[in-house]
């Protein structure tokens, strides 16, 4: 049987950049992965490919005054870590290297690898409480020229070189089922080899058995992701203080994302805490050319959309398009309904709606100076448009009227009432008369804008939403989308996962999201965007380097 230094268990982000490093040190790795090639990179490619850096040269051109001990502030505010003897122990260890790798090396590691980043610094989950609570203090969601691909590029290219060299063996349609142990310490997986596939890029692939396979290594780093696409999982973890678990919920990951190997080592002695963290986006559109099963888009939104639920009602403050995704999850879960309702403008659809993933973002994922220009200029965004022509969840018209009848044939109910939508907007638009307000939704959009960059491409100009002249009015369905687990299994700053007496387990590593993004939950409750890539990359090389060194 052939014999490696390393083998590492799944070939998205994490997995990646870990292999890179391990290879780097110039030992031999054997890189598995239970899906067709076509699918290297795994959820990362997907992604809109932000990532949270701290005082760079992009923020301070915008004016943004930043800082680590600004970051810290917000992080802890944030996470609100509360098992901090126990579950949350090494997750704040890493949460707080982690800070320090986005305020310090992270930016510059990167940018040498080839990747630059779009000049406007994006604000993402804006907080809405006060200044030791949840939220980004400023903007710091840093787009990459490219977007997930872009991200994903520096390392497949590092690997392909290994692979060349011969310090890389990467073998797709191998699924492990097993970790193999020897006095304590892990050495080595078994498994299956699945049947070869034609399936694209993120489609669900065939699972028919053609062969078994063994190997060992003196280390095995998983990097096998959450269980984003297991709607069972998640609802039996889904933490009360959420609500009732969705009845219904669209899949923001392909369905390979499914959580198997986190069983798979917890049955070899690791320890998986923080199970009741998980996150999951509130704004989620049906895709109408959909990829994998159940296929959900998010909406990244801007601030001005009205935001009701499902009778109706507006939501309380600060339930504001892009402000707290937690707490407007339990919101609407708490509604007793699995969806939600934007209302807002042409005016509004056209500078504020963009959507999460590299295939919705065409200018930015193609690198297309042009085309990103004519996002500012040209009106609807092209994907934006394509939803709004040929997705389920959308409503158009020029009147109230009609609009709440579409609503309601939307949904088969007679839940919204054209009286009360009615009498809550024209309340909201006598707020927009002066320049200070008690409606909290339009003082936070007018203190958006007073970042040149929500100003120039983010934020549209406070409006009166029932004027005819800034419609047609537009109502948007949202449905609750699954994406990201924040819990995990437990690790230690190298990697090393961590039994249940809190002892390394030999042999044994993981990295990215399976691992909480480090530690088992670095994110603490919540998560402040840009941290979900972020995070793969540095439990990655946190975990690569520290089995390079053995």
């Amino acid at each position: 049987m052939q014999k490696y230094d390393a083998i590492v268990v799944g070939a998205g982000l994490a997995g990646l950049v870990a292999t890179a490093e391990i290879a780097d040190a110039g030992k031999k790795v054997l890189l598995l992965d239970q899906e067709p090639e076509a699918s290297l990179g795994g959820q990362a490619w997907w992604s809109f490919g932000g990532l949270f850096l701290v005082d760079t040269p992009e923020q301070r051109r915008l004016g943004i005054k930043d800082s680590k001990e600004l970051a810290w502030q917000d992080w802890l505010g944030t996470a609100g870590f509360d098992r901090e003897e126990d579950e949350d122990y090494w997750g704040k260890k890493w949460a707080e290297a982690y800070v320090d790798f986005a305020a310090g090396e992270k930016r510059s590691w990167l940018y040498n690898m080839g990747v630059r980043f779009f000049p406007v610094v994006g604000w993402a989950e804006r907080g809405g409480y006060l200044a030791e609570g949840h939220g980004n203090s400023v903007p710091r969601f840093h787009v990459v020229w490219g977007t997930g691909p872009g991200v994903v590029a520096p390392f497949e290219k590092r690997v392909r070189e290994h692979m060349k060299n011969g310090l890389v063996d990467y073998r797709p349609r191998h699924r492990i089922d097993q970790l193999l142990t020897q006095d304590g310490a892990v050495v080595g997986v078994s498994g299956a080899i699945l049947e070869e596939s034609s399936a694209n890029r993120g489609e669900d692939s065939s699972r028919v058995e053609v062969g078994e396979f063994t190997f060992e290594a003196e280390s095995v780093l998983v990097s096998s992701g959450g269980i984003g696409a297991n709607f069972d999982l998640i609802r039996q973890n889904w933490p009360s203080r959420l609500g009732q678990a969705p009845k219904k919920m669209i899949s923001g990951v392909p369905a390979h994302v499914d959580g198997r190997m986190l069983a798979i080592t917890e049955k070899a002695g690791g320890r998986i805490v923080n199970r009741d963290r998980m996150w999951h986006y509130t704004e989620g559109l049906k895709n109408w050319n959909p990829v994998w099963s159940n296929h959900g888009i998010r909406i990244l939104p801007g601030p001005s959309s009205i935001w009701l639920d499902a009778r109706g009602q507006r939501l309380p403050a600060p339930n504001f398009p892009g402000f707290d995704t937690l707490g407007t999850l339990e919101t609407i879960q708490k509604t007793g309904f699995d969806y939600s309702w934007f209302i807002l403008t042409k005016k509004i659809i056209q500078k504020e709606f963009a959507l999460s993933g590299s295939e919705q973002n065409p200018d930015l994922t193609g690198k297309s100076i042009k085309q990103v220009i004519g996002r500012a200029t040209a009106g609807i965004p092209g994907p934006v448009k394509a939803f709004m022509e040929k997705g389920e969840d959308f409503v158009i018209s020029d009147t109230l009227e009609e609009l709440v009848k579409g609503m309601n044939q939307l949904t088969g109910e007679n839940y919204i009432q054209h009286e009360e939508i009615e009498r809550q907007l024209k309340a909201r638009d006598r707020e927009i008369e002066n320049k200070f307000t008690k409606d909290l939704q339009i003082t936070a959009l007018r203190g958006a804008r007073n970042y040149i960059g929500d100003k120039l491409i983010r934020v549209a100009p406070p409006h009166k939403i029932l004027v005819p002249s800034n419609g047609p009015l537009i109502a948007v369905r949202l449905n609750i989308v699954s994406r990201k687990t924040l819990g995990g299994l437990q690790t230690n700053l190298d990697g090393s996962v961590l039994n249940e007496s809190g002892n390394v387990i030999p042999g044994l590593y993981a990295a990215g999201e399976v691992s909480g993004f480090g530690g088992g939950g670095v994110h603490g409750y919540r998560s402040m965007e840009g941290t979900f890539l972020g995070g793969c990359l540095f439990s990655g090389r946190q975990a690569g380097r520290a089995i390079g060194r053995k």
